[in-house]
C-alpha cells in the first residue's frame, strides 16, 4: 500500500528515497482506514503481536544460560532461576507469557467464529492464521519439554511416541526424533534447536497475516463491507493505536499478576521433579492449552485413529470458510448460530476439563460424545445452518445499529445529523 507519507527529517527523506520503508510502514500502519465500531474484541491482535516479541526476547536470554543436555538441563534450569541475574522473573515471564499467549489467540479465534471473519474475502487471512496456531502448539509443546522436569520427560515420551502409529514411516520418525530408541539428550537438542527457530518463522507468517489483512481490511461486528475513507471508517492512528494502547496495559496488569504473585498456577508441580526414566507419574497431563486437543486424542482406543482425530481437530479449520454455508457474517444477525456457537464454546472447554482427567469411566464416555460433537459442529451444524437458518435482517451500514434514538428520529424526519454519531 503506497500513501502520501514524505519524511519530515532530511535522513528519514534520503532513507526513504532509496529504500521505502518507512512509506510502507506509514501506508500500513498510520492513516490506515479501519471501521469505526470495531470493540475491544479487536484489540488482540495487537496483544497477541506484544506476547509473540516478549517470547522471542526472553527465550533469546533464556537459551544463553539452558544447556540441552539430559544431565543438565534441569539443574541449568534451576542455575537460571537462583543465580542469573532476573533469571527467575525472565524465566517466568516466558513461561507465563506461553500461557497467556494462547489464552490470547484463543479468545482471538473465538472472536473470528462470532463475527464470521474467516469468510470471503478473508479466507487466507483465516488459513494463515491456522497455520501460525499450528506452529504455536509445536513450539510450545517443544519447549515444555526443555526444563526436563518429570511432566517434560513423560510429555515427550508420550507425544514422540505417536508418531510411531503412522503407517511404513512412524518407526523411522520416531528414531529420527528420539535421535536413538530412546528419549534422551539428542531429542533435546533437537526440539531445543527447533523451539528456538520457530518463533521467527511464527513471526514471518504474523506478518503474512497482517499483510492480507490490509488487503480486504478489517471485518467488524456488523459483519457488512465498508468503503475505505468513507465516513463509516477512521484512521488507525490515533484512534486505535489509542484502544489497543489501553487494552494491552490491562493484558500487561493481568501478566504482571500471573508473573509475581501467582507465577506457577499454571504449570504442574511433577515438573520441578526432575525427569526419571524409572519412575512414571501417576496421571500424566500436558500444558492446560493442550487439554481440548489430549481429550480428543484419548477418545479412541486406538493409537492411530486417537492422532488422526487429533490432527483433524485442528486441520478441520482451515476449511471453516467453505463449511459455513451462510452469506451472513456476525452472529449477530444469525439467532440459530448464535445458540450453536456458545455450545461450541462449551464443548471446548468441557473437552479441556476431560482432558486434565483420567481417561477411564465416565470422563471417557462424556469425553466421546464431546469429541463427536466437537466434529458434529463443523461437519454437520455449520453447512445445514446456511441453508434453515432465518437471519435478521442487516443493516446498510455499521453506522446505523450505533444511532441515538434521537439521531434515529432527525434521520427519519430529515433532519440534518451534525457531529460524530454517538454511540448507545
Amino acid at each position: 500500500m503506497s500513501s502520501d507519507y514524505k519524511p519530515s527529517s532530511a535522513v528519514g527523506k534520503w532513507f526513504n528515497d532509496r529504500l521505502p520503508l518507512l512509506d510502507l510502514i506509514y501506508g500500513h500502519m498510520l492513516p490506515y482506514p479501519t471501521p469505526k465500531n470495531l470493540n475491544y474484541w479487536w484489540t488482540f491482535g495487537g496483544i497477541l503481536t506484544f506476547c509473540l516479541l516478549t517470547q522471542i526476547v526472553t527465550g533469546l536470554v533464556l537459551a544463553m544460560h539452558y544447556v540441552a543436555d539430559a544431565d543438565l538441563a534441569f539443574q541449568s534450569v534451576e542455575h537460571i532461576m537462583r543465580d542469573v541475574n532476573y533469571g527467575w522473573l525472565l524465566r517466568y515471564i516466558h513461561a507465563n507469557g506461553a500461557s497467556l499467549f494462547f489464552m490470547a489467540v484463543y479468545i482471538h479465534m473465538a472472536r473470528s467464529l462470532f463475527y464470521g471473519s474467516y469468510k470471503e474475502p478473508r479466507e487466507l487471512i483465516w488459513i494463515i492464521g491456522v497455520f501460525i496456531f499450528l506452529l504455536m502448539i509445536a513450539t510450545a509443546f517443544m519447549g515444555y519439554v526443555l526444563p526436563w522436569g518429570q511432566m517434560s520427560f513423560w510429555g515427550a515420551t508420550v507425544i514422540t511416541n505417536l508418531f510411531s502409529a503412522i503407517p511404513f514411516f512412524g518407526d523411522a520418525i520416531t528414531t529420527w526424533l528420539w535421535g536413538g530408541y530412546s528419549v534422551d539428550s539428542p531429542l533435546l537438542t533437537r526440539f531445543f534447536t527447533l523451539h528456538y527457530l520457530m518463533p521467527f518463522l511464527i513471526f514471518a507468517l504474523v506478518v503474512l497475516h497482517v499483510w492480507a489483512l490490509h488487503v480486504p481490511g478489517n471485518n467488524n461486528p456488523e459483519g457488512i463491507d465498508v468503503v475505505k475513507g468513507s465516513q463509516d471508517t477512521v484512521p488507525f492512528h490515533p484512534h486505535y493505536v489509542i484502544k489497543d494502547a489501553f487494552a494491552l496495559m490491562v493484558f500487561m496488569i493481568i501478566f504482571a499478576g500471573f508473573v509475581f504473585f501467582v507465577p506457577n498456577i499454571l504449570g504442574h508441580s511433577d515438573n520441578y521433579i526432575p525427569a526419571n526414566p524409572l519412575q512414571t507419574p501417576e496421571h500424566i497431563v500436558p500444558e492446560w492449552y493442550f487439554l481440548p486437543f489430549y481429550a480428543i486424542l484419548r477418545s479412541v482406543p486406538d493409537k492411530l485413529g486417537g492422532v488422526i482425530l487429533m490432527v483433524s481437530a485442528i486441520a478441520i479449520l482451515a476449511f471453516l470458510p467453505w463449511l459455513d454455508t451462510s452469506k451472513v457474517r456476525s452472529a449477530k444477525y444469525r439467532p440459530l448460530y448464535k445458540q450453536f456457537y456458545w455450545l461450541f464454546i462449551a464443548d471446548v472447554i468441557l473437552l479441556g476439563y476431560l482432558g486434565s482427567q483420567v481417561s477411564s469411566g465416565i470422563y471417557l464416555i462424556v469425553g466421546r460424545i464431546a469429541t463427536a460433537y466437537y466434529f458434529m459442529h463443523f461437519i454437520i451444524v455449520m453447512p445445514l445452518l446456511g441453508f434453515f437458518e432465518k437471519t435478521k435482517p442487516l443493516p446498510k451500514s455499521i453506522s446505523e445499529p450505533v444511532l441515538t434514538k434521537e439521531e434515529q428520529k432527525q434521520k427519519e424526519n430529515g433532519s440534518a445529523v451534525t457531529g460524530d454519531f454517538v454511540y448507545k
